[in-house]
């Protein structure tokens, strides 16, 4: 039995995650789980990286991605289901914390997207890929 679903979405192209994030919903009403869905927001903390962009950068940039991910979600499943979804933004790489979530969560199950594949990684996208591999709970890859 699934009682806790978490959808991962990349907001940064959020027309390409709307069939994930249906896809998840309509997985968490059949089996009447809860539904989490949260995204990345990459980490630009290394040195060599973080001196070009400001001390808050990092901070508005979750904060954004907080709005947008809450404005996906109310676009496709609606008001009444944006406000049932527990919103999860986290830092970091996208495999590392959405694994982490989904064991701090107690996820069942993960959903995620798999981009269109380049001839490096010919089946899964490389985040998808990891998710799979190292994952303790079921994921489906939606295409």
């Amino acid at each position: 039995m699934i009682r806790s679903v978490l959808c991962a979405v990349d907001i940064s192209d959020p027309d390409v995650d709307v069939p994930v994030l249906q896809r998840a919903s309509k997985l968490a009403e059949l089996e009447g789980a809860s539904l989490d869905v949260m995204t990345v927001v990459p980490d630009f903390g290394m040195s060599v990286v973080s001196d070009h962009f400001g001390k808050d950068h990092q901070s508005a940039a979750v904060e954004k991605a907080k709005g947008l991910l809450n404005e996906l979600v109310t676009k496709v499943l609606g008001e009444e289901a944006n406000n049932k979804v527990r919103h999860v933004v986290t830092s970091g790489k996208a495999y590392e914390e959405i694994l982490k979530t989904a064991k701090a969560a107690g996820s069942d199950l993960i959903v995620i997207g798999a981009h269109k594949p380049d001839l490096a990684d010919y089946l899964l996208g490389p985040n998808a890929a990891r998710v799979v591999r190292h994952s303790s709970a079921s994921v489906y890859v939606v295409r």
